[in-house]
């Protein structure tokens, strides 16, 4: 199997890597000061400059395929999800961040002309951002199903009351729009036909925001994932998304390739993570040698490099493979991806972490706040459970009658 990207997506990557290298690793703290001195849920002048920057230089909506994007293959976007994903805010400096490009991705696979026009267009452009509201906190959100928001048609409305938690990117000020999963049909014997997503504008009455949830401590400001309450909130039928019942599908188109390019940006964060701890051995000395030289830390040196790669061609492989027959063809492989990246990536800054010592849990390295995100990430885009479930299903299925 050929995974060689193509002449473009090898000229896109030098000049990603220039930029990160030139503009944004110089900085990194200085987004936290600003994030921590400033407005919290305000975007932070240097993101703003390096936005503009990235813009002017043609790095922007890279991860869209088609013509509303780069035109950019999975293939061919993995290895650029994955420079951006060393530092955990970078995607956003080229517009593509989660849970923006899912959100992207949607109005513009499924989206009105009008709805593209109103939102859509000013996403692509970088001037608002958006959140995507499913998970809630009285049910088992891992099945979808369980989704007890309503959504329920009043006239030229509908009326939405639900409690969600984890809005990711509802708390910045540049959210101006929420994709809400709710259910519109909830008496519909086809589980699957119950739910519907619709557009809700943040500033909308009855949008009350309880607070910000934090992830191991953690309030990722200026992003968040706060507690929404959607109390008698009342939206046109026009913001209503393809059609009542058709939630749960517009959930499984975006949540493949969604899942997949956080695979991608976590292999960025563990190769990053690996050679940290490869300079860390080499220059710390304990009991009279360097670590490197102690045969326990080359081990996990050697054990991370291995399960990067691993990772990395898995996640390649189901690349490739919706690019060639499409997201549900590869639906076995991305589950897989989803399973093994983000326990691999909490392996190897596990490993990292111990390496450095006290400083590997402190706010002096980018690790801890790693570790944050790729444990979170074992839950987030549906649990390791649920991938595992499906997976097995499938192989039992396939492999399980004799031949």
């Amino acid at each position: 199997m050929d995974f060689a990207h193509s002449p473009r997506a090898v000229e896109l990557q030098d000049r990603l890597q220039a930029f990160m290298a030139r503009h944004v690793a110089p900085v990194e703290h200085l987004y936290q000061e600003q994030v921590e001195n400033g407005h919290r849920y305000h975007r932070p002048p240097i993101l703003e400059q390096l936005k503009r920057q990235a813009r002017a230089e043609g790095l922007w909506n890279l991860f869209l395929p088609g013509d509303h994007g780069a035109g950019l293959t999975n293939l061919d976007y993995a290895p650029l999800a994955e420079i951006m994903g060393r530092i955990s805010w970078a995607s956003e400096i080229f517009n593509c961040s989660a849970p923006d490009t899912g959100n992207m991705e949607v109005l513009a696979l499924y989206g009105t002309p009008e709805q593209q026009r109103r939102w859509l267009d000013p996403l692509l452009s970088g001037e608002i951002r958006s959140a995507f509201s499913m998970t809630e906190p009285q049910v088992a959100s891992s099945d979808a199903t369980n989704i007890q928001c309503g959504i329920h048609r009043d006239g030229g409305d509908y009326v939405i009351n639900g409690r969600k938690w984890y809005t990711s990117g509802a708390m910045s000020e540049d959210c101006k729009i929420l994709i809400v999963m709710g259910k519109t049909d909830p008496d519909n014997p086809n589980r699957h036909l119950q739910q519907s997503m619709i557009l809700v504008p943040r500033e909308t009455p009855g949008v009350r925001i309880i607070r910000d949830m934090r992830v191991f401590g953690y309030d990722d400001a200026p992003v968040g994932h706060p507690e929404i309450v959607y109390d008698k909130v009342r939206v046109p039928v026009d913001n209503l998304l393809l059609g009542e019942g058709r939630g749960f599908e517009i959930a499984q188109g975006r949540l493949g390739p969604g899942r997949i390019h956080h695979c991608m940006r976590l292999i960025g964060c563990a190769q990053r993570a690996l050679e940290l701890m490869c300079a860390r051995a080499q220059s710390r000395v304990a009991f009279g040698k360097p670590l490197g030289e102690q045969g326990p830390v080359r081990e996990d040196i050697a054990h991370s490099w291995c399960e990067i790669e691993q990772a990395r061609l898995l996640t390649l492989r189901a690349a490739e493979k919706m690019d060639r027959e499409g997201n549900k063809a590869a639906r076995d492989l991305i589950a897989a991806a989803k399973v093994v990246v983000p326990n691999m990536a909490v392996r190897v800054i596990d490993r990292a972490i111990q390496i450095h010592g006290a400083a590997g849990v402190s706010q002096d390295t980018f690790l801890a706040e790693a570790y944050s995100y790729a444990r979170f990430m074992r839950i987030g885009d549906g649990p390791d459970q649920v991938h595992l479930a499906q997976l097995g299903k499938g192989l039992l299925k396939r492999y399980g009658t004799p031949g």
